[in-house]
């Protein structure tokens, strides 16, 4: 797989915790919304955009805290999900007790000591409707240089693996841990390759590395 041109710099971005602007509660708003499987750029992000604007960018939620606190009949007017709610809220609540009240300190807190395999008995694992796609999301977001097994992902490492006469992962821990070691021999970082084969996928007749160019640079 080519190196998709400034890939790097959004790889960079999520590593040092600064996606969004830097808002922990845009990221984990992000990973909630992400988890029902909608569209990202399409369904996920305008409404993100539309959270900040009502929530954060008023002062109604400015921090993990008040994400947590929230009133669920105001934030379905942005997005109506119920279960992606509960998922932000909860995760919210769990990082607001760690950090000192520092956001970006207790999600890069919780990221680092979390461990993949025993993500099931993580406090954010736990979390009803958390799997471990958003388990991973979230720990590359706090700075962790890894990979998510959403289906994209999978599909396009299995087929590199199953050309270099090797046997597709099915298991998503034992995927994530070859798809890193897979990164590391072709020189990327895993994150990096995790990010590649998002956006070489096409939407249309256009790379989604083109064709929303300009959200990237935003988020």
């Amino acid at each position: 797989m080519r190196r998709v041109s400034g890939v790097e710099i959004y790889c960079d971005r999520c590593l040092r915790t600064e996606r969004w602007g830097g808002s922990v509660v845009l990221m984990v708003v992000d990973a909630a919304f992400t988890s029902i499987g909608l569209n990202y750029f399409t369904a996920v992000v305008p409404k993100v955009e539309e959270f900040r604007r009502k929530f954060v960018e008023s002062g109604g939620v400015r921090n993990l805290e008040a994400l947590a606190e929230a009133d669920m009949k105001g934030l379905r007017k942005v997005w109506r999900n119920r279960r992606s709610w509960n998922i932000a809220k909860d995760i919210a609540s769990y990082l607001s007790t760690m950090g000192g009240g520092d956001d970006r300190l207790a999600l890069r807190t919780w990221a680092g000591n979390a461990k993949l395999e025993e993500w099931r008995k993580d406090p954010i694992g736990r979390i009803e409707g958390v799997g471990l796609v958003t388990f991973q999301y979230l720990r590359m977001m706090g700075g962790v240089d890894t990979v998510m097994p959403d289906k994209v992902v999978k599909k396009v490492i299995n087929e590199i693996l199953e050309k270099a006469g090797e046997k597709p992962i099915n298991g998503d821990i034992e995927f994530v841990e070859k798809a890193e070691q897979v990164a590391l021999a072709c020189g990327y970082r895993p994150i990096e390759l995790c990010w590649m084969t998002w956006l070489i996928q096409p939407e249309g007749k256009i790379m989604r590395m083109k064709k929303y160019s300009n959200v990237l640079s935003k988020i």
